[in-house]
């Protein structure tokens, strides 16, 4: 049969706007399929059946901080027969290069993703090409920027980490209870503009006893060797000095290396953050006054028992404090015995959330 040209125009007319509606379509499917919350996206992830097929991207292993998250992810994958892979960082500065792990797992065949990230910032993009597929991504430690993340569409699911704030404030707590008649401290923080340092610093400086008087606040890049350099100034300027807050455990050992040689050992009380097993061992000892103990190998098992939620269909509480804990010499003991787990009960709202 002949077609006039006008007939051919309205027959092309008709298939594109049929081809226009499809993708449309489809077009909706895959915005339903992102999410436009963590529970959305973990609603996306639970259409996969059997368990999760999970993907890790954290910090360097040089640090048993991180070495204690991976056997963390690794043991409780093993338990609950979750198939999954960690990548680690070269180092605490490797932004690039841990950028580039996310980005080579994103092409493959996972529907969740654990990330640890350096910086704020650093794996949002990647995190934003794994939205856009519909997959589940957990952030748990380190904070991914909020306004950063929003701005590029990268929706996270869940984030589970320790509030470093309400860490630092039992720092000061204990310090407080150690110094009764009150005293001038100081304060040495990890890299200047770090979340998470400021968070422990404001928190520690805020919940300080009203006798207590912080005379200097530095920064020794999360150093040992810093730490002691700048603890053994303090001291020297500050010869009254009678208390030191830590942001985290390898500073704390470096000032009680300071104390030591400045023959003041008992007489200075050092408290820190992480609970790590040099620190541990010198609390028991006596070296280390405390440390306000966190627990990575607890977050790396609650972020799978997150992503095995995710995948059942559960929709993610939008943030998870992680478990912590005060170390002093009373429990240096116990603390020893369990590590790298916690030595006490804490909660997990995930285990709940899978659906059998």
């Amino acid at each position: 049969m002949q077609v006039t040209n006008a007939q051919a125009t309205k027959r092309a007319t008709r298939t594109l706007a049929i081809a226009a509606l499809a993708a449309a379509g489809a077009l909706g499917l895959a915005a339903c399929g992102s999410g436009s919350t963590g529970g959305a996206a973990g609603s996306s992830a639970g259409q996969a059946s059997g368990p999760p097929k999970v993907a890790a991207v954290i910090k360097g292993l040089d640090n048993p901080f991180f070495q204690a998250m991976q056997k963390g992810i690794e043991d409780n994958s093993g338990t609950a027969g979750v198939q999954t892979t960690v990548q680690a960082a070269t180092s605490v500065t490797d932004t690039t290069g841990q950028a580039d792990k996310l980005t080579g797992l994103a092409g493959q065949d996972y529907n969740c993703y654990l990330v640890n990230p350096i910086s704020g910032t650093n794996l949002v993009q990647g995190i934003a090409q794994l939205a856009a597929s519909g997959k589940t991504i957990v952030n748990i430690d380190s904070p991914v920027d909020p306004a950063a993340a929003q701005a590029a569409n990268a929706k996270i699911a869940t984030y589970i980490g320790t509030d470093n704030a309400a860490a630092g404030k039992t720092a000061a707590q204990e310090l407080s209870r150690l110094l009764p008649s009150g005293g001038k401290v100081a304060v040495v923080g990890g890299i200047a503009g770090d979340v998470t340092s400021g968070d422990r610093v404001q928190g520690f400086t805020g919940g300080v006893g009203p006798g207590i008087q912080v005379v200097q606040q530095v920064a020794a890049n999360w150093d040992r060797q810093e730490a002691l350099t700048q603890a053994t100034n303090i001291l020297a300027a500050h010869p009254d000095v009678t208390g030191f807050f830590a942001a985290n455990d390898d500073m704390g050992l470096g000032i009680t290396r300071a104390v030591a040689n400045a023959g003041k050992s008992g007489q200075v009380k050092v408290v820190s953050v992480d609970g790590n097993p040099d620190a541990l061992a010198a609390v028991k000892t006596g070296e280390l006054a405390a440390t306000v103990a966190q627990y990575p190998y607890a977050i790396g098992q609650m972020g799978v028992d997150a992503c095995r939620a995710a995948v059942s269909g559960a929709t993610l509480p939008a943030k998870v404090d992680a478990p912590v804990a005060l170390i002093t010499k009373d429990t240096a003991d116990q603390a020893i015995a369990a590590a790298p787990k916690p030595f006490a009960a804490y909660s997990n709202p995930f285990t709940a959330l899978i659906k059998k």
